[in-house]
């Protein structure tokens, strides 16, 4: 019996949604679930009984990423059966060169997402490249950034965040819309936040203007943030959210920790299983690079990838024997010396706006001691600055000799005043620890710094709290102490330094 061309077409557009159906794992009535369809309408469709509609192909497309197959598929029936009928109205312009179908709304056409690890903190960078399929302009783009730091164990990881949420001031989230040279700064407002879930529009706009991504344009957004390795947890979720046409992603690893890198997928319809491809490793210097990709990924799939350290065994209880002082800070997420974060002024705070996000910076700052000072005894005391755990934020604290007395609390501290009388001590920092070295400071300080509700104090501290004082506000200044020894002074290697264990003498 011959058909006709219009009943060969259709019947070449069921064929096409069949067979991509099957490709994503994907059952009738899971297909109809994610379209908005009743079950036995994909049934009919697919079964040659119901002739497909503009709306059913969009969303076919859409939800299965066929990269336009199923979208021209219905176009070549769409166009006979219109060439049939003389009543034929108002049609869509025909699909575009790309797999794009039009309404869609906004495409993702390539996202590539980077995670690096580095002196104790992860640097997460997305960018995407977005073009605008819908109907009206695109003003904001909603960006999730969610934290796991035990994803084995749920009640212990809710509990460890609870007890240190994940704060914004510590993200130092940052996002930018277009290319180089002439990209713009993007603005976000918040949506929600909670301990370890934080969700953000990402504005089309900035202190300088809009510019809104309109129907048919083009743009690439990228964002940035960094969480420190006591909330991240040892994997990296990518999902699925719009119809995204190739997705990337890069982790970058120092290759001295012995890094295993393997990979999971789950989606709405499938249980976990490995990834499809394997990842590419290859080795850059010192670090170690793993990268992978997929083409076409369905909506809501979710790409998992997981790593331990093979050589990051745990750190030694104690500051004696074990591996290098500075390698027991950095197991804790002490920034080393050579990271570009300690040769940066810190930002300032607004007080009070900033209130929240100063007492979470502070908080973080005494854990991080705490973890310190299970690996070392301070006999001099001990400070500890917002830089040194990779914050870019003007905040301190330093725990003094005397443990019954309260660890002081410095934001945005500035020195305002300090005696002319000055010994020379030797000092130690955290962020290099391998060292001493023989510095000058002044025996008295006058510190201006700030209250929670913004109003400012000026405290005055003496000989060993004003050289802790003085270490930390260097920190602040993006100094370190080696700047202010005098020329030709060497640093003094650990094993050599006789004073350990003692205060300074005054």
């Amino acid at each position: 019996m011959t058909t006709s061309p219009i009943e060969r077409a259709a019947d070449t557009f069921a064929s096409e949604l069949g067979r991509w159906r099957t490709e994503r794992n994907l059952s009738k009535k899971q297909l109809a679930a994610r379209m908005g369809f009743d079950p036995s309408y994909v049934s009919h469709v697919e079964g040659r009984r119901h002739r497909p509609t503009e709306d059913f192909a969009r969303r076919a497309e859409a939800v299965l990423g066929a990269g336009g197959a199923i979208w021209q598929r219905y176009q070549e029936y769409d166009e006979l059966r219109h060439a049939r009928s003389a009543a034929a109205s108002h049609r869509d312009p025909p699909v575009p060169e790309q797999w794009l179908p039009p309404g869609t709304g906004l495409i993702v056409e390539q996202e590539v997402a980077t995670l690096s690890y580095r002196e104790g903190s992860y640097r997460c960078v997305i960018r995407r490249s977005l073009y605008n399929a819908g109907t009206e302009p695109v003003t904001r783009y909603l960006v999730r950034v969610a934290v796991d730091r035990y994803p084995n164990d749920p009640e212990r990881s809710n509990r460890h965040h609870r007890e240190h949420p994940l704060s914004f001031a510590e993200l130092d989230l940052q996002a930018w819309c277009g290319e180089e040279p002439g990209r713009e700064a993007m603005e976000f407002r918040k949506k929600h936040d909670r301990d370890a879930f934080k969700e953000v529009w990402l504005l089309f706009e900035n202190a300088d203007g809009r510019f809104p991504l309109y129907p048919g344009q083009r743009t690439t957004i990228e964002y940035a943030y960094t969480v420190g390795h006591e909330k991240w947890g040892q994997w990296f979720q990518r999902a699925v959210r719009l119809p995204t046409r190739r997705l990337a992603v890069r982790l970058d690893f120092p290759q001295g920790l012995d890094p295993q890198v393997w990979g999971v997928e789950t989606s709405l319809s499938s249980e976990e299983a490995p990834l499809r491809t394997p990842l590419v490793k290859r080795s850059e210097n010192d670090r170690m690079v793993f990268e992978w990709t997929t083409e076409s990924p369905p909506l809501n799939a979710r790409y998992r990838l997981e790593w331990r350290f093979r050589a990051n065994g745990p750190p030694p209880r104690s500051g004696r024997g074990g591996s290098r002082a500075s390698e027991r800070m950095r197991s804790v997420g002490i920034v080393q010396r050579g990271a570009d974060s300690l040769r940066q002024p810190a930002r300032q705070f607004v007080l009070p706006a900033d209130e929240e996000a100063a007492r979470g910076i502070i908080e973080r700052l005494m854990t991080t001691l705490d973890r310190v000072e299970e690996l070392h005894s301070f006999a001099k005391g001990v400070g500890l600055a917002a830089p040194q755990i990779g914050i870019p934020w003007a905040a301190a604290v330093v725990r003094p000799v005397d443990r019954g007395a309260d660890a002081v609390v410095l934001l945005n501290p500035r020195v305002v005043d300090s005696s002319s009388e000055a010994d020379e001590q030797y000092e130690g920092c955290l962020s290099f620890f391998d060292v001493r070295g023989l510095v000058a400071r002044p025996l008295r300080l006058h510190v201006e710094h700030a209250h929670w509700d913004g109003s400012r104090v000026i405290t005055s501290f003496e000989h060993g709290m004003a050289r802790l004082v003085a270490h930390e506000i260097d920190h602040l200044e993006g100094r370190l102490y080696a700047d202010r020894m005098t020329p030709g002074v060497p640093l003094v290697p650990v094993e050599e330094y006789r004073e350990a264990g003692t205060p300074w003498r005054y």
